[in-house]
């Protein structure tokens, strides 16, 4: 490997040669990677369904400004 004055690329190589070096570090990383896919893609889907989906805006609009105030709220600017 060359050396370079660049410290970009020296973080990269130092980066890159850590993880060719790992044993159990790359079993974390995959068992954490899983993890997150799991929390953000599959969770997302089954229990976090979007609230404003299907709505006008002015729908949108009034589901956003009951959801801030805490409480209901009949007229609307237009």
């Amino acid at each position: 490997m060359k050396h370079t004055h660049n410290p970009f690329i020296r973080i990269w190589h130092f980066y890159i040669e850590g993880f060719r070096n790992m044993t159990w570090g790359r079993t974390l990383w995959i068992i954490i990677l899983l993890k997150l896919f799991i929390m953000f893609a599959i969770l997302r889907v089954f229990f976090f369904q979007p609230a404003l989906a299907g709505k006008s805006e002015a729908e949108k609009q009034h589901t956003v400004a009951t959801s801030l105030s805490g409480e209901r709220v009949d007229n609307i600017a237009e």
